[in-house]
């Protein structure tokens, strides 16, 4: 019985771990750029965007497509950026479990 007790304390100190590095996530950012530099996309660890700047060379009204592109290209890289921040951050909890990606 001792030793499931010392197991539940170990569970909840090892959540309440999570709980703080998951608040953590949302403070920390990762950006990325595209076109060389004409669009950048700056997201939270908890994937969300907090910021996008685009260069005003780029806005071309007559060529909305390659804008858009350049936007996609740029969140799509970011989100990737933060999966990789995630799991650095959060994969010291999850060492061994064999869980799916994106759990976190």
């Amino acid at each position: 019985m001792k030793n499931m007790n010392n197991m539940m304390k170990q569970m909840q100190k090892m959540q309440k771990q999570m709980q703080e590095a998951q608040e953590e996530l949302k403070e920390k950012t990762v950006e990325t750029t595209s076109g060389g530099g004409a669009v950048k996309i700056v997201a939270s660890g908890d994937k969300r965007i907090v910021d996008i700047e685009i260069d005003e060379e780029v806005v071309d009204p007559e060529d909305v497509d390659m804008l858009q592109d350049l936007i996609l290209a740029a969140i799509n890289e970011v989100m990737g950026k933060v999966d990789e921040l995630v799991e650095q951050d959060m994969g010291k909890f999850t060492k061994g479990m064999n869980l799916p990606p994106g759990m976190f």
